[in-house]
């Protein structure tokens, strides 16, 4: 947890950082920005300093002729309107200016306008001076005039400078989170491939290398964990083999006997048929143990898998099928031509332990269709009986318990569940997917998608 908090501590720091430095290029864009505003607002043209020098350049007779021009120059017009309201002179008046305003005119365009020109009085010598600004070139805010292209400027100023603060911020996140996730993700990931109890390599610097070092001892140990377990269950195995062996060679001796009594010779044959159960389950543990601590080596080739399928149902036929069984197989003109990279004999014990499954839960017979096609770049091989299905019960079992399933069911053997965990782990080491549907005498249905 030290580590996590250095790690957040040093990425907080950094994004404040990064505010004090927007915080600073938003004062020098502020100050490179408004420093000619200001300087054009309150230079000699602005209204508050051209009121002031028109009246020390003028009186109630007239103004100076330097002052007008003056005026002029700048495009600013002015009028001297006496106590009566009528003009005394003029300068540049545009001609839609009226030269005579009763008391109430006066309190109306003192205040800001007069048609549409922008005005500035000041009082002057019994009468009142008037220079007006040309249209559209002050604006009132806030009881103060400004002009509109600084308005303008201060207004995309603001929307510029929020659009470049939203963008440096997100930058700023986005930095920090991905420096927080180039040091986080792998540790989330590497947890994630421990939780499925397969090992991994993590090689992490700076201040999270301590929880590299011991998700690296975790790993290492459960990864010698897993090979001892995958060894021992190969070790019992193999001490097995040897008295089944023998086992079975006597029972098929007094199996074999003419001289023994037909129950001896039905028990023996029991014996025998338990003992050959007992074997294949012995390979199906081994080569489960050996999935799942992924110490079977995989010998993948270009293979067609309707070829496959048509010669492991040869195989089953060839061996005799009780006549209470058909088989049917039904390959799509798209799947026919199809070349995947699988081991041979690993599809071929999930094909044929799913066909056996069906078989062996449906001792009464039953119809199997095995069906390939190509959907969406995926190979769709279904294998499908008509017999009496499984509760839902047990389809739970089945979606839900890592290992094989403990038979409660009178039909239902340790094979079934070892079988499906077998079929399970096989499809996943070739990246594909296994469904199951069933209903209890609704018929059971497996789907195994492959990717091509």
């Amino acid at each position: 947890m030290k580590s996590f908090g250095k790690l957040i501590s040093k990425s907080l720091l950094r994004f404040i950082g990064y505010i004090l430095l927007l915080a600073f290029l938003n004062i020098i864009g502020f100050m490179w920005t408004f420093h000619d505003i200001v300087k054009t607002d309150y230079g000699t043209t602005a209204p508050q300093n051209m009121l002031a020098e028109t009246i020390s350049n003028s009186d109630s007779q007239g103004i100076s002729q330097e002052m007008s021009f003056k005026l002029q120059e700048n495009q600013v017009w002015a009028m001297f309107l006496n106590e009566n309201g009528l003009c005394q002179w003029t300068v540049n008046l545009p001609e839609e200016i009226p030269q005579k305003y009763s008391i109430q005119d006066v309190a109306v365009f003192s205040k800001g306008y007069i048609k549409d020109y922008p005005v500035f009085v000041r009082i002057h010598e019994n009468g009142l001076l008037v220079l007006g600004y040309p249209q559209n070139s002050y604006t009132k805010l806030i009881n103060n005039y400004y002009p509109i292209g600084i308005v303008k400027i201060i207004a995309i100023f603001f929307v510029g400078i929020f659009a470049f603060d939203f963008l440096f911020i997100f930058i700023a996140y986005y930095l920090s989170k991905s420096k927080i996730i180039k040091y986080t993700e792998p540790i989330i990931s590497s947890i994630e491939i421990l939780s499925e109890g397969k090992p991994t390599d993590l090689c992490i610097k700076g201040e999270l290398s301590d929880i590299s070092n011991s998700i690296n001892k975790a790993s290492a140990i459960l990864n010698n964990t897993n090979i001892a377990r995958a060894n021992w269950i190969s070790g019992v195995s193999h001490d097995i083999r040897t008295p089944l062996s023998i086992i079975m060679g006597y029972a098929t001796q007094i199996s074999d006997n003419s001289n023994i009594s037909a129950q001896v010779k039905e028990q023996s044959n029991i014996i025998l048929n338990q003992g050959i159960k007992i074997k294949e389950l012995i390979y199906d543990l081994n080569l489960v143990s050996q999935l799942e601590y992924d110490v079977q080596p995989l010998h993948k080739e270009p293979t067609h898998l309707s070829k496959l399928l048509r010669s492991t149902i040869i195989d089953i036929l060839n061996n005799g099928l009780p006549d209470i069984y058909s088989v049917e197989i039904n390959i799509s003109t798209a799947a026919e031509t199809i070349s995947i990279e699988l081991d041979i004999r690993l599809i071929t014990r999930a094909i044929t332990n799913l066909i056996h499954n069906c078989i062996q839960h449906n001792p009464n017979g039953c119809d199997i269709v095995l069906s390939l096609d190509l959907c969406d770049n995926l190979l769709s091989l279904i294998i499908a009986d008509n017999g009496i299905g499984i509760s839902l019960e047990k389809m739970q079992e089945l979606a839900t318990r890592p290992h094989y399933m403990e038979s409660t069911d009178e039909r239902l053997d340790l094979r079934h569940g070892l079988g499906i965990v077998l079929v399970r782990q096989i499809i996943q080491v070739h990246h594909g997917t296994l469904e199951i549907e069933s209903e209890f005498q609704k018929g059971y249905k497996t789907t195994i998608k492959l990717p091509i």
